[in-house]
């Protein structure tokens, strides 16, 4: 077992914990001045004897947010301990030039921690250098933002990642009004309005009458969300939470749900126009973030909390979820069958999508999908457009369910 108290002779730890605090830095993560000193402070005690305590003791100090563990937990493995994973980072950096990417996603991170590790001013001027007898032909070769909008969420670099929150705030849901049994005064309208013309008549003593005229009032259908954000689809739902952000300050009638293994409302945590400010009171409102998953549990929960207060006047319903239910699925089905009674249509947003060879083989998604209006990607940009402009309006075969359900 590693004896981290031995290491100190070297001089390197203190230099080494530094340039570990600016990886996780450069990775997303909060580590600020005050967090490195303690860092520095603890490892020249002389208490940390093994590798365990040397980790955790780290973790501690460094780590701020659950959900940053997972970063926390492969920079850790790969600075400290495996040399190795140094050069399959240096690829991944570099698999546009030296060879193509394989069919299996990197996990969550692994892209954002590379960068972070050999993004320092002296790996750039050297990818910054340009040979002077290469020449390249662009012909038939797609932009740099036609690949940023076709990319999955979870393949993002931390830079294409907040070129992508930035198109995602000028996203708006298309306004689809519904008529209501409702009149407002209209000029130009169709009907006549008895009520205001007698009303009108008196001030001139009813010798001369102008007809008063009306037509029937529109509105915006309500709209509720219901999102995952267990731990198969967190990495999707923070992307979906930046598109969230501008809908409930653009619309009204909107409300949010987060489930993991519980249902949290984060509608009011939503409503502060500055996006940033307004994701950290809803990381800070969730408490099962990228935890497991409980669908049919949520969904009851919200049936029966919920449904009354906030699924009226023909209320649409997105269902952010992978379908990947770990408990009974006949709880599921009944409670999307009750939550298909209360909504006017429900669309499904599944990040499972992605995949070109998807099949609905998973008990929860067959549980679910007899209860669906839409069946939708949500792991790019181009998918959250597409929801965007053609939500509330008939989009045929496309997105119909039964495609994946063999026509059931």
């Amino acid at each position: 077992m590693t004896r981290v108290a031995d290491q100190p002779s070297s001089g390197k730890l203190a230099a080494n914990i530094m340039h570990f605090a600016r990886v996780l830095r450069g990775a997303g993560l909060p580590v600020g001045p005050a967090s490195v000193l303690d860092a520095l402070d603890a490892a020249q005690s002389g208490s940390l004897r093994t590798r365990e305590e040397f980790y955790w003791t780290l973790h501690a100090i460094l780590v701020k947010r659950r959900e940053h563990k997972e970063i926390f937990d492969q920079a850790f493995h790969v600075f400290w301990k495996k040399p190795k994973m140094l050069e399959q980072l240096m690829q991944l950096m570099f698999q546009q030039i030296t060879r193509s990417a394989g069919d299996t996603p990197k996990d969550p991170g692994f892209r954002r921690l590379a960068e972070a590790m050999f993004d320092n001013p002296e790996t750039q001027s050297r990818r910054q250098e340009k040979p002077e007898a290469l020449e390249l032909d662009a012909a038939l070769t797609a932009s740099a933002s036609d690949i940023l909008r076709a990319k999955d969420f979870e393949q993002m670099t931390l830079m294409e990642q907040m070129q992508a929150k930035k198109a995602i705030a000028l996203l708006r849901l298309q306004r689809r009004e519904t008529r209501t049994r409702r009149f407002q005064p209209n000029l130009a309208g169709d009907h006549i309005d008895m009520r205001r013309t007698l009303r009108q008549s008196l001030r001139s003593g009813g010798d001369m009458i102008s007809l008063a005229r009306r037509e029937p009032q529109t509105r915006e259908r309500p709209l509720v969300v219901l999102c995952d954000i267990s731990g198969s689809c967190s990495n999707y739902s923070r992307m979906f939470l930046h598109f969230l952000h501008g809908l409930v300050n653009d619309r009204h009638g909107m409300t949010v749900f987060l489930f993991g293994t519980r249902l949290t409302n984060v509608t009011r945590e939503l409503q502060h126009l500055d996006v940033d400010e307004a994701i950290a009171k809803v990381s800070a409102a969730v408490k099962d973030w990228s935890g497991g998953t409980r669908i049919g549990a949520t969904l009851k929960e919200f049936n029966y909390r919920w449904a009354r207060r906030v699924l009226t006047q023909g209320a649409d319903v997105l269902l952010m979820t992978d379908g990947l239910e770990r408990e009974d699925t006949v709880q599921l089905a009944t409670e999307m069958q009750r939550l298909r009674r209360s909504a006017k249509q429900i669309v499904w947003l599944n990040p499972l999508l992605r995949f070109d060879r998807f099949e609905a083989r998973a008990a929860g998604i067959r549980a679910m999908m007899p209860y669906v209006d839409e069946f939708r990607p949500v792991h790019s940009l181009d998918s959250l457009a597409d929801l965007a402009q053609t939500l509330g309006a008939r989009t045929g075969a496309a997105h119909d369910p039964r495609k994946w359900m063999g026509g059931v």
